[in-house]
């Protein structure tokens, strides 16, 4: 019989902060967390075999599904995490993890498991760049009904660019504001994972590596370049030259995808402006994540 589990404190007290969005508040669903949990182990015939993993919006839970390793993931739900079992499907273990079951109404998918300490961030800054690149062909599928379309979301972020923040150069805003029609119009019908950064891509035995955790949205790779510029961003402020280094990853990345550069360019500009105003929108804006958003936007620009 698999034993309850114990959630810490201190991801308690994070998940009490999370008010309820598309579904309950955080701390409305933790508590029934420990219930959730034992109710699909035993609809999956799974036994756990190591302690759960707590992430920022999920659990991780170790277990054995006719007898191989597997994980559990149960998620808070969040707007982030609508499709990521339809994304998971769609490439059926090609480039990204293996989804064994889901149970889409709570929020519970059943994964291969995989070694999570081992990821791109391990790797130089170039070589794990040029790593990325090759996972984008690698994951390169047809889109999907019901995940969100690039040309409808560029219209909503035409809007909210448009009307910019005291916070964020207007030159920029009004810019991304410009540049999404025209980008969001012609934008292609691929399968995305648009959060497709380092920390994001897992090594494995069965491939190279594995993306994870995917965000997906049906539109053109090239609007996915964005997250392996703002991360990792201690090297690229230790760089003897901020913009050449960040055009370097850019390169990289697209070189080895088969990606237009100067689309991807285009995209990450846009991208970084849409994340600087969606920072000024927290309640308590975090400035060091502002300033770098607005920095490494800058360095995307001619």
């Amino acid at each position: 019989m698999n034993t309850p589990i114990v959630v810490p404190a201190a991801f308690a007290a994070t998940m009490a902060t999370r008010p309820a969005t598309i579904g309950p508040s955080g701390g409305s669903w933790l508590r029934g967390l420990p219930r959730l949990v034992s109710d699909l182990a035993d609809h999956w015939s799974l036994e756990f075999d190591e302690e759960p993993r707590y992430l920022d919006s999920a659990v991780l839970v170790p277990c054995l599904h006719e007898g191989e390793p597997a994980t559990m993931k149960v998620t808070w739900p969040h707007v982030d995490a609508r499709f990521e079992h339809l994304a998971l499907r769609q490439w059926d273990g090609r480039g990204a993890v293996r989804l064994f079951a889901a149970d889409p109404g709570r929020w519970v998918l059943l994964l291969e498991r995989l070694d999570d300490d081992r990821t791109l961030a391990s790797l130089p800054i170039l070589d794990a760049c040029e790593a990325l690149g090759n996972l984008f062909r690698r994951l390169d599928v047809a889109p999907v009904a019901r995940v969100d379309d690039l040309p409808t979301e560029s219209m909503r972020w035409a809007t909210a660019s448009k009307a910019g923040s005291p916070f964020v150069p207007r030159r920029m805003t009004q810019q991304a504001a410009s540049m999404l029609r025209d980008l969001g119009s012609e934008s292609g019908k691929d399968l995305v994972h648009t959060e497709l950064h380092f920390d994001n891509v897992v090594a494995a035995e069965r491939e190279s590596w594995l993306a994870i955790n995917p965000v997906p949205m049906n539109g053109e790779w090239e609007f996915a370049v964005a997250p392996a510029l703002w991360s990792r961003w201690q090297e690229s402020l230790e760089a003897p030259n901020l913009r050449a280094h960040l055009r370097t990853r850019l390169a990289v990345i697209c070189s080895a995808a088969g990606l237009d550069e100067d689309r991807a360019r285009e995209w990450s500009f846009v991208r970084l402006v849409l994340r600087a105003l969606a920072e000024t929108e927290n309640s308590a804006p975090d400035q060091e994540a502002l300033s770098r958003y607005v920095a490494v936007a800058k360095a995307m620009q001619d």
